[in-house]
């Protein structure tokens, strides 16, 4: 079990750094602390509170992975867990990585870890220093689209529930923020430039990208990372805000509570948030509900889901088919931000409500 660290050691050369980790049932619910591991940065391994000082090797970042033995995974049923790096200087927090998910296997005095499958682990890739934060998603099989939870508000195009199974993947735990953007890019999408001061911030979700920008930004973004990110398949999309394997069942992606997991019409002030605001879903991801609407590969067509394949389907369409976008936003009711909403927007269009996350 695998988690990286990533930090900011300025002015800490030659200092001596201590680093241990967190598992927790869900952020912030503890389930051992700390967990004895090894850390590595590629060159040394380092025990759990063992000191160590960071590379002098003239950059300013350290970057560590943390390897958890199956012995210190100290659960009692299987599901997805949380990990959490810490870094502490003379007795002090001076670093706190984001929640790492694993899905843990309980086989009886303690557990067997998992961070995905064929796609890999969750893991993060750094795009000219900017992280980018994928969560491994388990292949599975679900029901989509109108499913009882989603009650009376439920449209045609959401009809009828089908079975859908699905290989392995990652997403992005979060929106793509303009800070990504502008690393990849050089600048924020031209549609931004009219808009008022509040949609602008490094940690707020770039807007006003068509699905045809991001195209480009893709292939710009791999070409610097030499991986295959693009975006994530509408099924993809739905089976992530579900939960996946670790679905409990809800309307929108996390709660049954929209105003825990959600900004929307209703509490975000009619403008967007920082990414990561609210409570994570089961599987750590953020916003999936609310804040922008999110671009999927797909193409739109009202009566795909009678025609669908059940396994890993994609609806191609051609190069002028409208794209299907998922999950509400700050500017949406509640009945937009609902999992097995549907909607779309011509390629080429923009909007200061719609904004995208990554897959792999």
């Amino acid at each position: 079990l695998g988690i990286h660290i990533h930090f900011d050691a300025n002015g800490y050369k030659g200092e001596r750094l201590k680093m241990a980790a967190y598992l927790y049932s869900s952020p912030g619910n503890t389930v051992k602390a700390p967990v004895k591991g090894t850390y590595t940065d590629g060159n040394r391994n380092v025990a759990a509170f063992e000191s160590f000082t960071p590379n002098n090797d003239g950059s300013n970042w350290s970057d560590f992975k943390l390897y958890i033995p199956n012995s210190e995974l100290n659960i009692s049923q299987s599901g997805t867990y949380y990990i959490k790096a810490i870094v502490w200087y003379d007795g002090n927090k001076f670093a706190t990585s984001d929640y790492s998910s694993a899905y843990i296997s309980y086989s009886g005095g303690g557990g067997s870890a998992s961070q995905g499958g064929g796609s890999g682990s969750s893991q993060t890739i750094y795009a000219n220093g900017v992280p980018i934060e994928m969560i491994a998603v388990q292949g599975g099989t679900f029901q989509m689209g109108a499913t009882s939870e989603q009650g009376s508000d439920a449209d045609d195009d959401e009809k009828p529930v089908h079975s859908v199974t699905l290989s392995s993947y990652q997403i992005g735990k979060y929106e793509v923020t303009q800070k990504l953007w502008k690393a990849v890019m050089g600048s924020n999408p031209e549609g931004m430039g009219d808009l008022d001061s509040e949609f602008f911030g490094d940690n707020l979700p770039v807007v006003r990208g068509s699905w045809n920008d991001i195209q480009t930004f893709i292939t710009k973004l791999n070409q610097i990372t030499g991986k295959r990110f693009r975006l994530p398949t509408e099924a993809e999309w739905e089976y992530a805000a579900r939960g996946g394997n670790s679905s409990r069942g809800y309307k929108y992606s996390g709660s049954n509570n929209i105003g825990d997991v959600a900004w929307y019409h209703d509490n975000s002030d009619l403008k967007p948030h920082a990414v990561g605001g609210k409570s994570p879903n089961e599987l750590g991801i953020y916003d999936m509900t609310g804040n922008v609407w999110e671009w999927c590969q797909d193409a739109w067509d009202s009566d795909y889901y009678s025609k669908s394949p059940s396994s890993n389907p994609e609806c191609k369409g051609d190069s002028g088919s409208g794209r299907v976008y998922r999950g509400g936003s700050w500017y949406g009711s509640a009945g937009y931000c609902r999992v097995s909403y549907r909607d779309y927007f011509g390629p080429g269009g923009r909007g200061n409500r719609i904004g995208f996350r990554l897959a792999l």
